[in-house]
């Protein structure tokens, strides 16, 4: 009985360290997740303004220089953002999963190393593929390797446009979001009021270096999102774990008490089966 009771208070402490450690993914998921909202916020404000900069240099002619960028020949590019790490639920599968039978490998950029082990187990195999960083932070790094990964595919005229796909958060519930990246779409742009600004450069080179910056935020915006995502499916996963932790933890306690309660009866019965042997001598 007292070895019985020496497995069961063991199994107690295995269960208590491993709800600390999930309590402490949770925690650590959580400010992540939080720091990514709130840049967002700051890279909405970059990009509105590289988009008012480029209404105020094309003036009248935007509506034409929209036209004539969306004759595209049809080859289109799409940037995916899958989980990095483990623990995060079906994050990755519902991503893959919302892409649907047009997707095209060899025109395709993966991000997630988890996501990429699940891509693989289906017989998918990226064009170009990488990691997420582990603090967001290293976003607009990741932002300069995708934008470069990206013009060489343009360069060798195998995409023409790319749409992103990642996962936001929409009244508090993750959705999956389909989003053109380019050619830029400049019919939300301000309208440019007044003359245009004077300029020391071509309008040509000056609209296409804005629009490399217009579009390295729009990656940088979805990495953000899908890093913040990433991280509250975690916090929910081990929302679940914490639940499922605590069911164990309250079985264990309660045979705890129920052979601790076993051990006190026997060792009373059998003091009491003493005394009436030392009587009956």
């Amino acid at each position: 009985m007292t070895a019985r009771l020496a497995e069961i208070s063991a199994r107690i402490t295995a269960v208590r360290q491993l709800g600390t450690v999930v309590n402490a993914m949770k925690g650590i998921a959580a400010g992540r997740a939080r720091i990514a909202r709130m840049q967002v916020q700051a890279v909405d404000g970059y990009a509105a303004t590289i988009s008012s900069a480029m209404a105020h240099a094309l003036g009248p002619d935007i509506s034409m220089v929209q036209a004539r960028s969306m004759s595209g020949s049809g080859k289109p590019g799409l940037l995916v953002f899958c989980a990095e790490q483990g623990f995060a639920g079906a994050f990755s599968e519902r991503v893959i999963d919302s892409i649907g039978p047009e997707l095209d490998p060899d025109r395709m950029f993966l991000i997630g190393t988890r996501g990429l082990s699940i891509a693989a187990a289906r017989g998918i195999v990226p064009a170009w593929t990488t990691a997420m960083p582990s603090h967001s932070p290293g976003i607009p790094k990741l932002a300069d390797r995708i934008t470069t990964a990206i013009f060489a595919m343009v360069g060798t005229e195998r995409i023409d446009r790319l749409d992103v796909v990642f996962t936001g958060s929409d009244r508090g519930r993750q959705t999956i979001k389909r989003q053109s990246l380019f050619p830029v779409d400049m019919s939300h742009f301000p309208k440019a009021t007044g003359e245009r600004p004077l300029m020391q450069v071509p309008i040509d080179g000056l609209i296409d270096s804005l629009g490399r910056e217009y579009l390295h935020a729009l990656i940088c915006k979805a990495a953000l999102h899908a890093f913040a995502a990433e991280n509250e499916a975690r916090m929910d996963a081990m929302s679940a774990a914490g639940s499922q932790i605590a069911r164990e933890l309250e079985t264990f306690q309660a045979l705890l008490r129920q052979v601790r309660q076993e051990d006190i009866t026997a060792e009373i019965i059998e003091l009491g089966t003493g005394a009436k042997n030392a009587q009956g001598i």
